[in-house]
């Protein structure tokens, strides 16, 4: 955690400045230490835990009033079980390695006006029959954390642990990811993945983000930014490194001299035309183990309109053959390809990286795969999506 999110935030300095031992997980405020009295009238210590609405690195007015405990059920002095506070008992993963068993639920009429009031006032609740039993001690500790966390994001990221999916994000954390191609659809995958807490994203591309770009790319650019020609790895990176710290970049064509860039890579999505350069990089993959997703469209103007199809072929270690087989062309594209002169088409693009990010995910664990494909189409006429190449 960014330590100036407990510096700029008077109600979390405030915490910390009268002994509260209070931390920062991604999105989650932990305020370790606090005593409580379990059911056989023992004295123990628990860690409360509330998620954190955030403006930047500030906190804001808490958006609901429940928090979470790590530790047994707690009791009064007389070990009965704080039922008026007790909300829910069962198994909580919130990711980062923070677990808890219950929830709490006790609202003030107006709310809690700030994280101070919120977690000192369920700390009173607990600690209260804990000073009874032991006079003197507190949830007031005056201890730090040994060290801060060290997050991949320059800001806090809110979403999963808003939301309780904090453990299944985890999932996500060891990957370093290549991007081979930022044309239409690699750059929309770059801005679905830089939304992950993925190690690093490799971007490959030798372009530069010209006017075409800027029409099938997330995101707008201003005139003068396109006046400078920037190269399309730099250009990206200088937007999604604002949020990701994991960003790299080459601006090349890969070939056989510099497919050793893709040495520790742990996912790649392969996002340029065929033809040999994609047939090395496949190959190099496949040599690494590396599970990889290729995607690609086929349009044609017909009747004065446009139809087509979308493509996102994945191979795993344990099922490659399939791309071999016909399922990506290594033939290169020609000048009459409509997609190549056509700009119009970034909700094609969009569509496609979404289906390639949710395949990765799936691949992961992230989403449920009960079919395990490796292989989907999405044709536009008809609106048909279709999977091919089940898990055997």
């Amino acid at each position: 955690m960014p330590p100036q999110l407990i510096n700029l935030s008077p109600d979390l300095k405030r915490l910390r400045d009268e002994g509260y031992f209070v931390q920062v997980k991604g999105a989650l405020l932990l305020m370790r230490d606090v005593p409580y009295v379990d059911t056989r009238k023992q004295v123990r210590l628990g860690t409360l835990i509330s998620s954190l609405t955030l403006a930047g690195d500030v906190t804001q007015r808490p958006d609901n009033h429940v928090v979470h405990f790590d530790g047994d059920l707690p009791c009064d002095a007389n070990g009965a079980p704080l039922t008026a506070v007790v909300n829910q008992s069962a198994e909580f993963n919130f990711g980062h390695g923070i677990t808890a068993k219950h929830m709490f639920s006790s609202k003030p009429a107006a709310g809690y006006v700030d994280y101070y009031e919120k977690m000192t006032t369920y700390a009173a609740m607990l600690s209260g029959p804990a000073e009874v039993l032991r006079p003197g001690i507190r949830p007031t500790v005056f201890r730090l954390p040994e060290e801060e966390e060290d997050s991949i994001f320059n800001y806090a990221e809110t979403a999963s642990d808003r939301s309780g999916i904090g453990a299944l994000t985890d999932l996500l954390v060891p990957e370093h990811i290549a991007i081979i191609g930022l044309g239409g659809t690699g750059s929309y995958v770059l801005d679905f993945v830089a939304k992950t807490p993925v190690k690093e994203i490799r971007l490959f591309d030798k372009d530069e983000f010209l006017q075409h770009n800027a029409f099938r790319s997330p995101g707008a650019p201003s005139l003068e930014e396109l006046r400078q020609a920037p190269k399309k790895v730099e250009y990206l990176k200088g937007i999604y490194s604002k949020m990701h710290r994991g960003i790299s970049v080459h601006d090349l064509v890969m070939d056989t001299d510099s497919l050793n860039l893709l040495d520790g890579v742990t996912f790649a999505f392969i996002c340029i035309d065929g033809g040999e350069a994609k047939r090395r990089i496949v190959h190099k993959l496949e040599s690494l183990d590396v599970p990889f997703i290729d995607v690609g469209m086929g349009l044609e103007l017909r009747d004065s309109s446009l139809g087509g199809i979308i493509r996102v072929t994945a191979s795993t270690p344990g099922k490659r053959q399939h791309v071999h087989d016909g399922r990506i062309s290594f033939g290169g594209g020609g000048e009459n390809d409509v997609y190549s002169s056509n700009i119009q088409v970034a909700d094609l693009n969009a569509l496609n990286a979404v289906l390639a990010v949710i395949k990765w995910k799936k691949i992961r664990g992230f989403y449920r795969d009960l079919e395990r494909e490796h292989h989907c189409t999405y044709t536009t006429d008809g609106n048909m999506l279709l999977n091919g190449d089940l898990d055997d």
